[in-house]
């Protein structure tokens, strides 16, 4: 990666025609093409940039960089006035991705370990029980025996609550699981998706990932519609 703090002035030209006004700024070229300019102010976003793939010439005395998309029309011109810095830095191309958690998969393996946790009792039949719409998270049998089917989402919303509620449609087709009930487990319920559940007959619960790996005291929040 090459990095170059330079005052600079920018034109854009491409989708529509932008222009920057000399200053000084971080110009950042990557291995893949891309180039960004940043300055310090605005967050993280850069001010302009081309992704790759691009062509990228850059004149002899170094008072100007031309940025050019391979497909299309755009192009981003560079004019230095002043280079204040301009180093290169060799970066591991094989490096892990970012690592993510508190993702989806992440709570529906805890709730499979301790699907209690959904409601007293309740114990896993199969994850991913499918149906001709696409599968359910979690199917489980409460203390009763009864079925429940379980819908699992980072935030709870009304389309959470839409998308459990066709799947309910589908699994009661089924004789045996007319009578299957359904619960929307999630870190956050959102109010309106609270609501609507309710008036479907559809159970929520808000449930702590941090919780169900044992990293926290327990704080559960469940209604029954």
């Amino acid at each position: 990666m090459r990095l170059i703090v330079a005052r600079c002035s920018i034109a854009y030209s491409g989708r529509l025609k932008t222009t920057l006004p000399e200053a000084l700024r971080l110009i950042m070229v990557k291995a893949d093409g891309s180039v960004m300019v940043h300055s310090d102010a605005g967050g993280y976003k850069p001010l302009n940039w081309m992704t790759p793939p691009t062509a990228i010439e850059e004149s002899e005395d170094g008072a100007s960089l031309v940025v050019r998309k391979l497909k299309g029309e755009e192009t981003l011109e560079i004019a230095i006035a002043e280079t204040i810095s301009d180093s290169a830095h060799a970066m591991d191309a094989d490096a892990p991705g970012l690592q993510k958690d508190g993702v989806e998969a992440h709570l529906q393996e805890a709730l499979a370990d301790a699907p209690g946790w959904c409601g007293e009792g309740f114990r896993l039949v199969r994850r991913e029980w499918p149906t001709d719409i696409g599968p359910v998270d979690l199917m489980c049998r409460d203390a009763e025996d009864g079925w429940i089917a379980v819908e699992i989402k980072r935030v709870g919303t009304i389309d959470a609550v839409e998308q459990l509620s066709r799947y309910l449609e589908r699994i009661r087709l089924d004789p045996e699981k007319a009578g299957c009930c359904g619960v929307l487990a999630a870190q956050v319920v959102k109010p309106q998706a609270r609501v609507l559940a309710e008036a479907r007959g559809i159970r929520w619960v808000e449930v702590d990932l941090d919780v169900l790996r044992g990293e926290k005291v327990p704080a559960l929040t469940l209604f029954a519609a």
